[in-house]
């Protein structure tokens, strides 16, 4: 017999722990290696973005060509994420997250080395389908390593890179842009990513092969472009400012049937690609819904202050960048504590406080933002947003796998990946269309973003509409924010039940 996972890592058997009690050294030296990939792939997303104007410069093109450095990577994501619980279970946690860093760091030189517009974005799809991978892998593996009883501590770790990226991505990417070289923002990750790799090698234990379940190619073929049709129609609707011309509403609608097909499939297969029978079981129902409704507000909302720094106030993309530190300082302060607290009393209390604390802040933005608020108030009220957040986002994560035994973990960790990455894509595209409309309603036209900026006394007689316009979105960020406590009401509250680490390596149960 073979310990549980939760018992055993690299460095030989652990002792069983308490429910909630701390995370041993074996623990943390696995998430040590796996929160270094995860923070390459994550960063390597708000890098690139701060380069988009360099680029189209670069290679002498215009930005409606060169965004697909972008959304190619953010396409080759939803497209490569849903085998991943396939891949876990096929190949091992280890042979696949190394393998999925190998293929970002490959994407990542050549698109260093790209030549034209069309090699960068090619490259750019190549990383995509490894970075895809990297972040479902790092939950599973780190939800195996610690056990059910401590999953609130382990998402507060895994969502270290959700935090950082944001954060530190438009300074990194302002910097290397600004005083080296585009290219760097590329082969930044090859160093980074040998050390993961040799590190992950070492520290990670070894796949244990099991009987190979055969690849639902059927949902596959359903899943995967029904994702990447879906997220292109959103992400056009919102280019156009308008969802309902032909490319867009063609794309959108192709995209959603595919996906209700697919979830016919997955709900009568017998080794369906993604299980969606587990969303049977309440917790993770709660889970998913809660995430839903939170990232697409969250991630909204969050596109909005560094547009509000760069077109309101005139402040570069590095200085964007430092102004929006507070909320992950904020973060940092309540993660930790919230692991802690929902593997001691259950993710419902902690999620639903965090909760409050998120919609007070955004309703902070809606009341006062204006067109010479006080940095030092946005900062504070953006360090009550991070507070918020970091009782949020990973215990309403660790909700929906405390309750899973070993094998469910993979495809319930590559479902929530999913819907993190759909939902953040809808949340984005919606608030910027919100925000444009608004704009012109408040203008009378013009395009926000524009590369030239106006000149002084133009800026005078517009940045007090423009702050109206920003102020009035932040609203309907409220509003679906305030919609997460429906789900959320029913998550446990309850510490998840201890004896469940025996069953970590327990076999699926038949039903």
């Amino acid at each position: 017999m073979t310990a549980p996972a939760s018992q055993k890592t690299a460095d030989g058997p652990l002792k069983e722990p308490d429910a909630g009690g701390g995370l041993d050294r074996g623990v943390l030296v696995v998430a040590g290696v796996v929160v270094l990939g995860a923070i390459m792939s994550i960063l390597d997303v708000t890098v690139v973005n701060v380069a988009i104007n360099d680029l189209a410069k670069e290679f002498n093109t215009s930005l409606a060509t060169i965004q697909w450095v972008a959304t190619g990577y953010t396409l080759a994501l939803a497209t490569v994420i849903p085998i991943t619980g396939w891949a876990s279970a096929r190949f091992g946690t280890k042979r696949l997250y190394m393998a999925s860093i190998g293929l970002f760091v490959i994407g990542s030189t050549l698109a260093g080395l790209a030549w034209s517009a069309e090699s960068l974005i090619f490259f750019r799809v190549l990383q995509g389908l490894g970075g895809g991978m990297i972040m479902p892998a790092a939950m599973t593996i780190m939800t195996q390593a610690a056990g059910p009883q401590r999953v609130g501590q382990v998402m507060s770790i895994v969502g270290v890179p959700m935090l950082l990226g944001p954060i530190l991505g438009p300074i990194i990417g302002g910097y290397l842009v600004d005083d080296v070289s585009w290219r760097w923002i590329f082969f930044i990750n090859l160093p980074i990513g040998i050390v993961a790799l040799v590190l992950a090698g070492r520290v990670l234990k070894r796949d244990e092969p099991k009987p190979a379940e055969r690849l639902d190619l059927i949902g596959l073929l359903l899943l995967s472009p029904g994702l990447a049709s879906l997220i292109y129609g959103v992400a056009k609707g919102a280019e156009e400012r308008d969802f309902m011309q032909t490319q867009p509403l063609v794309f959108t609608v192709v995209g959603a049937a595919l996906v209700i097909g697919f979830v016919f499939r997955a709900l009568s297969a017998q080794n369906p690609l993604i299980d969606l029978r587990l969303l049977r079981r309440r917790s993770v129902a709660a889970a998913s819904g809660t995430m839903v409704m939170f990232i697409t507000a969250f991630m909204g909302a969050m596109l909005l202050l560094p547009l509000y720094y760069q077109t309101v106030r005139g402040e570069g993309a590095m200085a964007a960048g430092l102004l929006l530190a507070p909320q992950g300082l904020g973060a940092m302060v309540t993660m930790p504590i919230g692991g802690k607290l929902t593997d001691r009393i259950g993710p419902g209390r902690v999620v639903l406080f965090g909760l409050v604390v998120v919609v007070l802040s955004v309703a902070g933005f809606a009341a006062v933002l204006g067109a010479d608020t006080s940095y030092w108030v946005l900062g504070s009220v953006l360090f009550v947003m991070g507070l918020g957040m970091g009782m949020t986002m990973m215990p309403t994560m660790a909700a929906a796998i405390q309750t899973l035994v070993h094998d469910e973990v993979p495809r319930a960790s590559t479902m929530l990946n999913i819907i993190q990455q759909v939902s953040a894509s809808i949340g984005t595209a919606g608030m910027s269309v919100l925000l444009a409309n608004r704009l012109t309603s408040e203008l009378g036209g013009g395009e926000i973003g524009s590369t030239q900026k106006p000149p002084p006394e133009v800026m005078a007689k517009i940045a007090g509409p423009m702050a109206d316009a920003f102020q009035h979105t932040y609203l309907y960020a409220v509003g679906l924010i305030a919609l997460a406590f429906i789900p959320a009401l029913l998550l446990p509250r309850r510490r998840p039940d201890t004896t469940a680490a025996s069953t970590v390596d327990a076999p699926m149960p038949m039903h």
